[in-house]
């Protein structure tokens, strides 16, 4: 059977860049008549995606995006996905979606995949290993050779390109405010995901509400708890202070665990313990009692995310400056936190 050759085969042919035969394919102004011709009928030849050449000649455009997310056990993550779908099909899209199960290892090699295909853009959320390891080269190739990336929810600065983000700060900063105006006294945090930029902006906004209600910054109250330690362990030692009457769940899934424990320790709740977490998973409402979450909007954010790249695809302005958009976050009132008195 022969091989099937890539975009890069035929860049390596040619001594060009990928993006160079992807615009070639696609019929672009940007590439003279001569080089076209030659890569064209080189690919003709080969028999590379003859249906796709054929659409991208028509159209420009192969009208499909690669979706990259990192946890589809997550309920924010699969939010996000319904989002971009919903938006794609609008606007005639197909999406091959790939999870990264939080490996930067994956990630790499899933993103090779990707490029390597006729695809018009990715977006991605990136791993939790590639933000420990702050390693970006695979995401700066895929820029530099020209295709468009939107991230979204996990970001980084280093990489030039549109972004969706959650205002974390703020979403953490008005729970720990509701907790201590409903009558929390001692909000302790609790965060399984410290190795993550969203992890740690939450703590900046719990940090910034107990600031300015003059409350003291205790480092023990920040419960900081690795892939690698026993969760209930660590939660029970926590709560020996029973001083401790609010508490932040970072992760939707430590709030259910938590919530576990502290009826197990015959807390009442919220008269003695008030619980905030996020997300805003369909779960947390149907516990007893219903937890109380700050929503991010996560198929909101799926839909800005598409229209971004979409928008970015379809313009023909090379030179249209990156734009980095944020939801604001919404504070979910359920049964594990008191009213306001």
């Amino acid at each position: 059977m022969p091989k099937r050759i890539t975009l890069k085969h035929i860049a390596n042919t040619f001594g060009v860049s990928i993006a160079t035969v992807s615009k070639a394919l696609s019929d672009s102004y940007e590439i003279s008549t001569s080089t076209k011709e030659k890569i064209v009928a080189y690919a003709r030849e080969n028999n590379y995606k003859s249906k796709s050449i054929d659409l991208s000649l028509l159209h420009k455009k192969t009208k499909t995006i690669g979706v990259i997310i990192p946890n589809i056990m997550n309920s924010f993550f699969a939010k996000v996905f319904v989002g971009i779908e919903a938006k794609a099909n609008q606007h005639g899209y197909h999406l091959i979606s790939c999870i990264s199960n939080e490996s930067y290892e994956k990630e790499v090699k899933t993103m090779e995949l990707l490029k390597s295909d006729t695809l018009d853009g990715i977006i991605i959320s990136l791993s939790e290993e590639t933000q420990i390891k702050q390693q970006y080269a695979h995401l700066k190739n895929v820029v530099n050779e020209g295709v468009p990336i939107v991230m979204f929810d996990r970001v980084s600065d280093e990489i030039d390109c549109d972004k969706v983000i959650v205002d974390d700060l703020e979403g953490a900063y008005h729970a720990t405010k509701h907790l201590i105006n409903t009558g929390c006294k001692r909000v302790a945090l609790i965060s399984v995901i410290d190795n993550l930029s969203v992890g740690k902006l939450r703590v900046e906004g719990y940090r910034k509400a107990l600031q300015e209600h003059h409350i003291p910054i205790q480092d023990k109250l920040i419960v900081k708890i690795g892939h690698n330690e026993d969760f209930d362990t660590a939660m029970k030692i926590v709560l020996a202070d029973k001083s401790i009457d609010g508490l932040l769940c970072l992760e939707e899934s430590a709030a259910v665990n938590a919530l576990q424990i502290v009826k197990h320790m015959q807390y009442n709740i919220p008269e003695e313990m008030s619980i905030i977490c996020f997300t805003n998973g369909k779960l947390l409402q149907h516990l007893t009692p219903s937890i109380s979450a700050i929503s991010q909007h996560g198929k909101h954010i799926g839909e800005t995310a598409a229209s971004m790249l979409i928008d970015r695809i379809e313009n023909e302005d090379q030179n249209k400056p990156f734009t980095t958009k944020v939801v604001k976050t919404s504070l979910i009132k359920r049964e594990s936190t008191k009213s306001i008195s």
